[in-house]
């Protein structure tokens, strides 16, 4: 791990943290677009771009995210930094759960599944172990159940 992505991860724990980076959520949205997907996050952490339908609007909706693998699957968590409110993303695979996932310049069509009991806590402890923080975002959620999506790929890469 980088020097920067060492002392990014110390930080994240930190509330200021996470009412900063959500200024930088847009810049790292152009910066993923741009760059089809091949830096993410800075580059701090394994991260995707995650397309969905917007449950009201019909239209295409992007977020960056950090993510794990889990053998062909890829699983994202729906922590919204801490906040008490979920974020619009998971909403939107809770409503239509087909998705499109940019990385290293692919595109891919994935299936999101929500986990639930066993399965939520392997994933979970996958997902801790990659970002220690996400720990403190739960204690902050306020009791808000931090949802855990599988996302499975549903057709063949294509070129971003």
């Amino acid at each position: 791990m980088s020097a920067l992505g060492t002392l990014v991860r110390r930080f994240s724990h930190r509330r200021w943290f996470a009412r900063t980076v959500r200024f930088v959520v847009p810049a790292d949205r152009l910066i993923g677009r741009l760059t089809r997907g091949r830096v993410v996050a800075l580059g701090i952490a394994p991260s995707l771009i995650i397309t969905t339908t917007g449950r009201r609007s019909g239209q295409p909706r992007s977020n960056p995210l950090l993510f794990v693998r889990d053998g062909d699957a890829y699983v994202v968590i729906a922590s919204n930094w801490g906040q008490t409110q979920h974020p619009a993303w998971s909403l939107n695979l809770l409503a239509d759960p087909t998705a499109t996932i940019t990385l290293d310049g692919a595109r891919r069509p994935v299936r999101a599944a929500m986990a639930q009991g066993a399965e939520r806590e392997r994933l979970w402890q996958l997902l801790r172990n990659e970002w220690p923080a996400y720990e403190t975002y739960v204690e902050r959620a306020g009791g808000r159940d931090i949802r855990i999506f599988r996302l499975t790929p549903d057709g063949p890469a294509t070129a971003a």
